[in-house]
């Protein structure tokens, strides 16, 4: 694994000119994950996925970037930015990376509320650099076969892979999308998506009760390798 913070800059610049290299930024966000996750379950995920990313492919991790879009999460606690100061910290970040010489960089995004700030980075950073610097932007869940959740089965799962900030005796089933339509699970998702406590009164979007980190360690393995094998992407 390749972690940038830990590395001085002869032998980073020695890398980067022996050698073309993907940078991969991970980002989380800050903001309630129900009465036992930590406020930062979507940083600490993406950035163990990102770690083991890294470790497989020799990609450079960059320090995740801890805050998002997340004031949908009001009145739970959240520490939010705009959409538009999200976006422009990482087009900063892209063309400093080009400036180093990095021009195959991966935006890894753990958190909903992010992704419509980095839907058009990768065409934004293509025009800037004229074609010489690709952006690729992928949000971890895509990568895994189980529906995703907040702070329910699947997010707890993880939690306790990778965490000891877990407290599973608080865990509270939430609200969940069994027996409902697709039209009404659509619904549920918009409305979310403006004020989740409307929906997930406690916070809670699915059940984690049973949750594992046995299965936390399964899903961690199945998002790596899927992304391995799907993101077309030279490691």
């Amino acid at each position: 694994m390749i972690d940038i913070v830990h590395l001085q800059d002869p032998y980073l610049r020695k890398l980067i000119k022996t050698k073309k290299q993907t940078a991969i930024i991970p980002i989380g966000s800050i903001e309630q994950h129900g009465p036992h996750l930590p406020i930062s379950t979507d940083s600490d995920i993406v950035s163990e996925i990102a770690r083991r990313i890294s470790k497989k492919t020799d990609f450079l991790m960059l320090p995740t970037i801890n805050y998002g879009v997340s004031s949908e999460h009001f009145p739970f606690f959240n520490i939010s930015v705009t959409r538009t100061t999200l976006q422009r910290i990482l087009i900063e970040l892209c063309i400093s990376l080009w400036k180093n010489k990095v021009e195959t960089i991966i935006i890894l995004n753990g958190h909903h509320g992010n992704q419509n700030a980095l839907h058009n980075i990768p065409k934004k950073i293509h025009l800037l650099s004229k074609g010489k610097v690709k952006v690729s932007v992928f949000s971890y869940w895509h990568f895994m076969k189980r529906d995703f959740d907040h702070a329910g089965f699947v997010e707890t799962s993880l939690m306790l892979a990778i965490s000891k900030k877990v407290k599973m005796k608080k865990a509270l089933k939430g609200f969940t999308t069994n027996g409902l339509s697709k039209k009404q699970k659509l619904q549920a998702n918009k409305l979310a998506s403006k004020s989740f406590i409307s929906v997930a009164r406690n916070g809670v979007w699915g059940d984690p009760r049973n949750a594992t980190a046995k299965e936390g360690s399964k899903i961690l393995s199945e998002i790596v390798q899927s992304f391995l094998k799907e993101s077309n992407l030279p490691y």
